[in-house]
């Protein structure tokens, strides 16, 4: 209604020392700006929304996160605006004589739509509501950079999240870009994009980092299949796209945000709540929390509604959860682990193990180096991990101490959890940190928020199906590993699914095996463990990448 502020925004304050506590260095809060509803549809966007309160409660609160080492990031939402937009409005009054026609996509004079303006427009999504911008417009493009410019210069931001940068024009992106960098120094640009190429939005001239989608539904659906290939393929791929190294392709990793469901509801399995946050704090990328995620709260995705999703959270409800609560307490302590670490935020990536329910790769970083052992499975597992002779790691989640001897560590892992290993004098441990209890009373009492329009329901997260092959480097003795093949398989012999037989030579190595000779001896190692499900014999047959299928055979 425009009407009187009311100061909500302030209600947030008490918020920053809790992500200050919880580890989190940053945070990026959803439209703020002037709008007829749910803020993806800007009336203005110099004044923040009345129903939040002033310019000067803004001005305030950022100065309070920058008091308490925080710093904050804006959502930009420039590829449209709403019907009140004064641009808009001089174009319903003027039509053909007005002179910001041209600052949105075909408007023709001879249409019309559902609000019976007397012509039409392109917009986002289907929505009217959301006129999208002519982005190749100079008056446009000027625009924006200034109102750029006005957020660092009335609010001091420190960076802006593009909604919606997967249909932005990019040479508009890089024109943003170039203003991002005359603003303030380490002014960060990050997009919102689910599907494609991220090297096409995240580079040098674009943006710096966009939201890892791939990783997002690998994350939660690896671990509820009991499937880390599913995992560990999209983080190869992932890296290769960034040429391998670690500092080319910085994605913002996420394990679900105000679109998508809750993790802690998505988790069919929710002691997976830790394996799950272990490896977003320690693989490639920049790590986030979704506000509440933190206490395992849950939220589910409506037909017509995303309002579960957003609830309104008292802080006075969770003052002792990182005490009492094991979500909180495990993400508070991985915070503490990455901000003391500089090999989680900078190393390299190389994978060591991989299989259906245990996974284990190192980070490296100017000598020093990070291993990192996941369980999904609900019995503890051994693992042998490939590491540097004599030198000591210690569990930085449980401060067990092991040392490297002949190139590996021995370490047992705990049913449904991990750990990351560093080196002894990397980092403070903390004992038993990872024991997960369910938290009680996880749904907050209240879901009161603002209207959502249908804008935000549409934009779900879909499957992301990757099916590139992987080539992942193993170091290991091809002698041992022909000694393994004889050991272990017979000249010929047959899956008994249907398939027709596969001899397997007794004098290949398994890098030098073929796809289908690597399934056969992992089926046939299956097969001296126990009965072979249906299941079992489709996670093989399902999964042709060699590189996997490598590690997987060796992991017996």
């Amino acid at each position: 209604s425009y009407g009187e502020p009311e100061h909500r925004l302030n209600s947030l304050i008490p918020w920053i020392s809790h992500i200050k506590e919880i580890g989190c260095n940053a945070i990026y809060i959803g439209p703020l700006f002037e709008s007829v509803g749910h803020g993806y549809e800007t009336t203005d966007y110099k004044k923040l929304d009345s129903r939040l309160g002033t310019n000067e409660d803004l001005t305030n609160f950022v100065a309070e996160c920058h008091k308490q080492d925080v710093k904050v990031i804006f959502d930009g939402v420039f590829n449209h605006t709403g019907r009140d937009f004064f641009a808009f409005q001089d174009i319903k009054n003027n039509r053909e004589n007005s002179r910001y026609k041209d600052w949105y996509c075909n408007v023709n004079f001879y249409g019309n739509n559902e609000y019976n303006d007397g012509f039409s427009y392109d917009n986002w999504g289907g929505y009217n509501l959301l006129i999208k911008l002519n982005q190749k417009n100079p008056e446009v493009q000027q625009y924006i950079c200034d109102v750029i410019r006005y957020w660092v210069d009335e609010f001091d931001v420190d960076g802006i999240r593009l909604d919606a940068a997967d249909v932005l024009d990019f040479d508009f992106m890089k024109i943003l870009r170039q203003t991002a960098n005359t603003v303030k120094e380490d002014f960060w640009l990050m997009g919102e994009v689910i599907h494609g190429d991220y090297n096409r939005w995240a580079n040098a001239d674009t943006l710096h980092s966009v939201t890892n989608y791939q990783l997002h539904k690998s994350l939660y659906s690896g671990h509820n299949d009991h499937n880390y290939f599913e995992i560990a393929h999209t983080i190869q791929y992932l890296y290769d796209k960034g040429g391998n190294r670690p500092e080319s392709l910085k994605l913002y990793n996420f394990v679900d945000n105000h679109d998508v469901e809750r993790i802690y509801t998505k988790l069919n399995n929710k002691a997976h709540f830790i394996p799950v946050h272990i490896l977003m704090y320690s693989l490639p990328g920049v790590p986030s929390i979704y506000y509440g995620s933190e206490f395992g709260i849950e939220g589910k995705k409506e037909r017509y509604s995303d309002d579960s999703l957003r609830p309104a959270l008292s802080i006075d409800n969770y003052k002792d959860a990182k005490e009492n609560n094991s979500c909180t307490k495990i993400i508070a302590r991985l915070g503490e682990i990455r901000n003391e670490s500089k090999v989680l935020s900078y190393g390299d990536y190389r994978q060591l193990i991989l299989t259906n329910r245990q996974f284990a790769f190192s980070r490296n970083y100017n000598g020093d180096v990070a291993i990192v052992t996941v369980n999904n499975d609900d019995n503890s597992a051994y693992m042998h991990v490939p590491a540097d002779n004599g030198k000591e790691f210690v569990g930085a989640l449980s401060g067990k101490k092991v040392t490297a001897n002949n190139g590996f560590i021995d370490v047992n892992v705990d049913a449904n959890s991990g750990e990351i290993w560093l080196p002894v004098d990397k980092i403070k441990v903390e004992e038993n940190v990872t024991v997960f209890n369910e938290p009680q009373n996880n749904t907050p009492e209240t879901t009161n928020v603002e209207n959502c329009a249908d804008k935000d329901n549409v934009k779900a997260c879909m499957d992301t199906n990757v099916t590139e092959e992987v080539n992942v480097d193993v170091n290991n003795d091809k002698n041992d590993m022909e000694e393994n093949v004889n050991d272990n398989c017979s000249d010929s012999v047959n899956s008994n699914n249907g398939e027709k037989a596969v001899t397997i030579p007794v004098n290949k190595s398994y890098e030098e095996m073929t796809v289908e000779e690597l399934q056969q001896v992992i089926y046939e190692k299956m097969k001296k463990n126990g009965p072979v499900t249906e299941r079992m014999h489709k996670d093989i047959t399902d999964n042709t990448h060699h590189g996997s299928l490598v590690n997987w055979a060796k992991s017996f």
